[in-house]
């Protein structure tokens, strides 16, 4: 049986152009045509991917057929495609849990993908994005960029109440609780049944409590006594210090840019629209009238929270990778994917940089290349910018550095199947919404999400 996995778009996204001075890493080789397969499917992209592949095709004469598969369309296309016989050589911007798919299925080729790491240089990625990225010694695909989830809150309101910054659980809800008032959410998230991000919002808070859905033998744990404490931390800031109602992705949002939340738990793809420059999703908080940049002026990020029940801290995030098929046109997928690491990496993370933050860093001869340049790649939609225009350095250090604290449930215990099926059914986002509206305590939701899960788990097999 095939896999896929349903990845949440949290924003809309547009290419800003930009070319490296790097030396190209491949040279022109006999022809050969291979099928690159991407997930990254808006028009825009696509056109932008295509301006990729032409300069790729012209260093090196391999031409590539592109192939835009929807990503909540990925489990279906693949397996009609490996009914057909009829697999890409490249699959392309694929999520974490889709490279443990692709592996548990043997449609990768490991070699190959430890061969493109090898020859860009290992040295010159995160150490923690080639973790997330292995099986034990097996590099499964070669890591691109990544979204980190992130807690923002209102430094202005922060250091007036002389509260620290909300980096764990004591913090966050002292914060929540000092802040909250009439007029103002301590904290805003998402508690919608049956919406990803609602699942996403919560594992990056039980990640920080070391919550974790497996562990290395693959038995569920969602029902642990630190899954239970995350998820009853969780509700006691939603029903004690937040706003009314069921929350998503728009009214979370809504309520920070309203000026109506001291804190928020988002994606980094917010950070442009925070900048006012969506104008389909403007700050609109009072200060704001006079000053559209007055939030991201006004807004710090943690990267990385800690629970009571941690020794480290943690953060969800979603990694996009490049897999080469097992048994495709190898040589000629391995120099596309050097291409697109090297030569074509900022016009690829330039489609939106606030979400596709590199986790390769530069060269081997220029070993802070992406990473500099990243900060000065424009964003936005309507009005384009740099980060760096808006947010100070500090900010942008802590989002660049968020890779290292990336974990994933599931993905390293190498149950990226069920963390993709987990995704249809959504128990975990049903289990906060019961806790957050009163239904239940969060002993019994760990309880009936877990064995959820469990039936998930037993109809892969």
């Amino acid at each position: 049986m095939l896999y896929g996995v349903v990845a949440v778009a949290l924003s809309s996204f547009i290419l800003a152009g930009c070319t490296t001075n790097s030396q190209p890493v491949v040279e022109a080789t006999n022809a050969k045509a291979i099928t690159v397969w991407t997930t990254d499917t808006l028009p825009d992209r696509v056109a932008a991917t295509q301006v990729i592949i032409a300069k790729f095709t012209a260093a090196t004469g391999i031409t590539v057929k592109l192939v835009g598969v929807a990503e909540d369309q990925f489990s279906q296309v693949l397996t009609s495609s490996v009914a057909a016989n009829d697999l890409p050589d490249v699959f392309g911007s694929v999520s974490l849990p889709q490279v443990r798919a692709l592996a548990a299925d043997k449609l990768v080729d490991t070699k190959a993908a430890a061969a493109v790491v090898k020859n860009l240089g290992k040295d010159t990625f995160s150490a923690r994005a080639l973790e997330m990225t292995k099986d034990g010694d097996n590099q499964l695909a070669v890591p691109s960029d990544f979204w980190p989830q992130l807690l923002f809150y209102r430094t202005d309101l922060f250091a007036a109440a002389g509260l620290a910054a909300p980096k764990t659980y004591d913090d966050i809800l002292a914060a929540a609780k000092a802040l909250n008032s009439p007029k103002m959410a301590g904290f805003v998230g998402a508690t919608t049944p049956g919406d990803a991000f609602t699942q996403q919002t919560f594992e990056h808070i039980a990640l920080a409590n070391n919550c974790q859905m497996v562990d290395n033998s693959g038995k569920i744990t969602l029902d642990s006594p630190e899954c239970a404490n995350a998820l009853s931390f969780y509700g006691d800031l939603i029903k004690n210090y937040s706003t009314a109602g069921a929350q998503d992705v728009s009214t979370v949002r809504a309520s920070y840019f309203a000026g109506k939340a001291a804190m928020m738990i988002w994606s980094s793809y917010i950070l442009d629209e925070m900048a006012g420059l969506r104008n389909d999703a403007k700050p609109n908080c009072p200060q704001c009238v006079a000053d559209p940049t007055f939030l991201a002026k006004n807004t710090g990020i943690v990267s990385a929270i800690q629970g009571p029940d941690s020794d480290k801290a943690a953060q969800f995030g979603e990694m996009a990778s490049w897999a080469i098929r097992a048994g495709g046109a190898t040589d000629s997928a391995q120099k596309f994917i050097q291409y697109i690491l090297s030569d074509g990496y900022l016009d690829w993370i330039s489609f939106a940089p606030e979400g596709k933050v590199p986790v390769r860093q530069g060269t081997q001869e220029k070993p802070t290349e992406f990473a500099d340049a990243w900060k000065t790649l424009p964003v936005g939609v309507d009005t384009k910018a740099p980060l760096a225009d808006f947010y100070p350095a500090d900010v942008l250090k802590e989002l660049q550095g968020g890779i290292d604290n990336v974990s994933r449930w599931g993905i390293t215990q190498g149950q990226g199947a069920l963390v993709g099926a987990s995704y249809g059914e959504l128990p975990v986002a049903k289990a906060v919404s019961e806790v957050t509206n009163g239904g239940v305590d969060a002993k019994t939701a760990v309880k009936d999400a877990a064995a959820a899960l469990v039936a998930i788990q037993g109809s892969l097999k």
